[in-house]
């Protein structure tokens, strides 16, 4: 449009919102001002005075009525959709099942991972003030990192709640390596328990519930224990007369009589702290006096802030907390909030990092992806099914049908189509579930009225992006060309339609990739060289109150055919985390108060695990070895930089000093997700935690023999053990999880996708059946017909995967990021993932073109 004329959008407006009677009249005058306006004023101004006086029109007496006075019946037009949707279902049987199949796969996925998301965001928020609830915590400064404890002195609680005025409630509980558990008996019944130590004021901090007895007085003195209603049911068989019993109560840390001052219901399954009975921490501080000492960290401490309290403006004022009471700088005091812990609760010098949120977010985006790649097939089948809707979008829209009414009937298709494959997908849901728990390893429950929000939030939500584009797309064809039987194609169609393609395809081969890699770590992991022998190797703990000579019962162990060596340490060789603080082998200020990973061992302990010794010896009866002894291994060597380590002596503290008798070679202490550290074997000659070797074949015998050899000395306890590469491979149940899920996606995504696939082609082939049809007349060979309609799909795998290779890629190194020893990123995984999807690809492309190419040409030409 000229800029001498009138603005074109303003005469379009005019149009838009005047009375049609009245347009021609008003518009002729406005345009006949803008004449004389431009000669008097120039064409800026007579623009400009244009615009005013079409705003000024804008009126009642001008405007038309934009109120439709006709009557519609919405229950007819709904009825009339909703039939026209059946009839169209049933018409086109294939497309029906491919979206049927493809959408209740994909929505059962959504609510099977919904169900786990939710379990695993709800663990630890049962208190009633979570959003004020925290963990007192510290970072311990190192010479080279950063370590994070969740673990506090007994003396920080009451120390925050006098110190801090926005601290409005303050308790203790025992950190998880001085958890109490044991037998109790009474009379004659006798249960196997775990418990807890906490301050009185508990049920004032955590919202456990007290069925019978004061929440206030329940554990006010020493001698009081209140106990879970389960317990109570087996040992008193009604709750209520478990009130003013004395039980007796022998666990590692002591062995008392106690009165039953209360009953509790047991902690919700979401409770990272599962428990049978509860005492009073000073107990503890009874068992050891260092549960009561500023250095002595054997407590967790939690607060509730004063509401609007700024917490990183008191993360600022508490910081330096420890320093002021044990003068040391190394420490950093810091809040998490306490139902955070269970999904944030891995942190690397000194920053929060990866735990159990990363892989929440990662199922989430793996239902997203899938319930999307679902919609994508919906969304390609329906605009490649518009040629065979041409007639009914062409007589309607004859008929006087509007656009508008067109999108409620596609819409409504959507809808139907949705609703059927969500009913589909809670049957899926319920069929699957126990499958399903037993993965997660969990005991998952599907409540429809619980998730009705989730059901109909996401059927509406992908109701509506499914059909929104295909409804717009069908509603937007001209009459005209529709009854000369061209289908139109709007701008973008086609891309449209193969970037869906893509779409689906590149996020199938990134599953596929995905899968590969955690297996092959996975498989990696379990066959690594660990510098010591985890088959064969068979451990047990020593339970309750009792002293047992340790050497006494490994001399009987070893006695036992079949059993190789034995050996008791301090604590669980996977633990991976035993360590201790304050040596130093230098004057330099860098060699000083360093933290070891440092383990306490006994006699054989080296040569149960069969570790190498590189330079020295191991412990031995024979030279009268004690605490004062200590064993490193080449990493401690090279940290230190001792050229002659044997003999070297390592101050600890302030007046004692350390011998170096042997070094190991290096060997993974944990998980693989710790490095190997510089690591000190302390002496300790009596332990509780036993491994013995048994000879490959005898297993079975030799583990009952061990038993009756237990009982002997642990008679009130069960004998409960496993072995080393199990409980080696248990440290990896995450991953293994991960693992088994992605698995199972990448299969369900390349399924959905093919079918997407399938229906696309068969389209495809029917819209090009005549062009076939004279292709093979003229003398073209079969293979070159299927070469011909199989290259375009061909080629957007193609692109499907290298798209998804960057995507694959940074996926799976950061998930290798969680280890310290992984797999390197090599190109056959991504060969693999492609070769995969564009192999099945191939399969269905070929099942459908080969018949299309060598179908009779006739019955393609024959209405021509």
């Amino acid at each position: 449009m000229s800029k001498s004329n009138p603005p074109y959008w303003a005469q379009k407006f005019f149009i838009w919102y005047a009375n049609p009677r009245l347009q021609e009249a008003i518009l002729g005058d406005l345009e006949e001002q803008f004449e004389d306006d431009r000669s008097a004023f120039g064409i800026g101004k007579a623009r400009r005075r244009f615009i005013w006086n079409v705003i000024r029109f804008c009126r009642p007496g001008i405007t038309k009525s934009f109120v439709n006075t006709q009557k519609l019946n919405y229950l007819g037009m709904f009825k009339h959709n909703f039939i026209i949707s059946l009839r169209s279902f049933k018409r086109y049987k294939s497309t029906f099942l491919i979206n049927l199949i493809g959408l209740s796969t994909g929505l059962a996925s959504f609510l099977l991972i919904l169900l786990w998301i939710q379990h695993e965001r709800s663990v630890d928020r049962f208190n009633e003030n979570d959003d004020r609830l925290y963990r007192v915590m510290a970072h311990f400064q190192l010479p080279e990192k950063k370590v994070t404890w969740e673990y506090t002195s007994g003396r920080m609680a009451s120390s925050f709640k006098e110190e801090y005025p926005e601290v409005v409630k303050s308790t203790r509980i025992n950190n998880k390596f001085f958890i109490p558990k044991g037998i109790v008996t009474y009379g004659d019944a006798a249960q196997e328990v775990v418990g807890q130590f906490a301050d009185p004021n508990i049920f004032d901090v955590l919202s456990y519930e007290l069925t019978i007895g004061d929440p206030a007085t329940a554990i006010r003195d020493k001698k009081s224990v209140i106990v879970s209603e389960e317990l109570a049911t087996k040992l008193f068989l009604v709750p209520e007369l478990a009130i003013g019993k004395t039980i007796s109560w022998n666990s590692s840390l002591f062995d008392k009589s106690f009165i039953i001052n209360g009953v509790f219901k047991s902690p919700p399954k979401t409770a990272t702290r599962q428990f049978e009975l509860m005492i009073n921490y000073e107990n503890l501080i009874e068992a050891d006096q260092w549960a009561d000492d500023w250095k002595g960290g054997y407590a967790e401490t939690l607060i509730e802030l004063a509401e609007g309290t700024d917490v990183k403006a008191f993360e600022k004022k508490i910081a330096n907390h420890y320093d002021e009471k044990i003068n040391n700088e190394k420490f950093t005091v810091f809040l998490q909030k306490y139902s955070d812990w269970y999904l944030n609760g891995a942190f690397e010098d000194g920053k929060m990092v990866g735990g159990r949120m990363a892989n929440v977010k990662l199922f989430t985006y793996i239902a997203f992806f899938i319930v999307l790649i679902a919609a994508i097939n919906f969304i390609n089948l329906s605009t490649a099914q518009a040629a065979t809707k041409l007639k009914e979008i062409g007589v309607k829209k004859a008929m006087g049908s509007s656009k508008s009414s067109l999108v409620v009937q596609f819409l409504t298709e959507s809808f139907l189509m949705v609703a059927i494959s969500m009913l589909f997908a809670i049957g899926l849901v319920y069929l699957t579930l126990p499958i399903f728990s037993k993965i997660m390893e969990l005991d998952l429950v599907f409540h429809i009225q619980d998730n009705l929000s989730w059901i109909l939030i996401g059927a509406l939500s992908l109701g509506l992006i499914a059909g929104i584009y295909p409804a717009l797309y069908l509603s937007s064809f001209r009459p005209v060309s529709i009854m000369k039987g061209k289908l139109p194609s709007l701008a973008g169609e086609a891309w449209m339609r193969k970037g869906l393609v893509i779409t689906q395809f590149a996020l199938s081969v990134i599953f596929i990739v995905g899968m590969t890699v955690i297996k092959s770590q996975l498989s990696y992991i379990q066959n690594k060289p660990l510098g010591y022998n985890k088959e064969n190797l068979l451990t047990f703990s020593g339970k309750g109150s009792e002293y047992i000579d340790s050497n006494i019962f490994i001399n009987e162990l070893r006695q036992i055919p079949g059993v190789v060596n034995a050996t008791a340490m301090a604590g669980e060789f996977l633990w991976g985390n035993d360590s201790q603080s304050g040596f130093t082998w230098g004057g330099d200020p860098s060699t000083r108060n360093h933290l070891f990973k440092s383990p306490k061992i006994g006699y054989n302990t080296i040569e149960t695990l069969e570790l190498e010794v590189v330079a020295g010896r191991s412990f031995a009866p024979a030279f009268n070895d004690h605490d004062e002894r200590i064993i490193i291994n080449e990493s401690a060597v090279e940290f230190m930089g001792l050229e002659n380590p044997i003999g070297h002596k390592l101050q600890y503290g302030d007046n004692l000093y350390m011998e170096i008798i042997g070094v190991v070679k290096d060997f993974q202490y944990g998980s693989m997700h710790q490095a190997i550290e510089p690591l000190i074997f302390r002496f300790r000659e009596q332990g509780r935690q036993y491994m013995v070797r048994l000879q490959p074949g005898s297993e079975l015998k030799a583990v009952e023999a061990i038993e009756k050899s237990y009982q002997q000395f642990y008679p009130q306890y069960s004998f409960e053990s496993s072995f080393l590469d199990q409980d080696y491979e248990a440290l990896y149940a995450s991953e293994q999880k991960v693992g088994s899920l992605s698995s199972y996606f990448a299969f369900l995504a390349i399924i959905v996708s093919s079918l997407g696939l399938l229906g696309l082609i068969t389209f495809t082939t029917e819209r090009r059946i005549k062009e076939i049809g004279i292709r093979k007349v003229l003398g073209c060979s079969v293979s070159k017909i299927v070469y011909i309609l199989s290259w375009d799909f061909t080629k957007m795998i193609l692109i499907a995967i290298g798209i998804s290779i960057p995507f694959s890629y940074y996926g799976v190194n950061e998930w290798l990021q969680n280890f310290a020893y992984h797999i390197d990123i090599s190109w056959w995984y991504f060969a693999i993932g492609g070769l995969i999807s564009l192999t099945i690809a191939w399969m269905v492309i070929g099942t459908k073109t080969f018949g299309v190419a060598t179908s009779n040409p006739v019955d393609a030409l024959k209405d021509e």
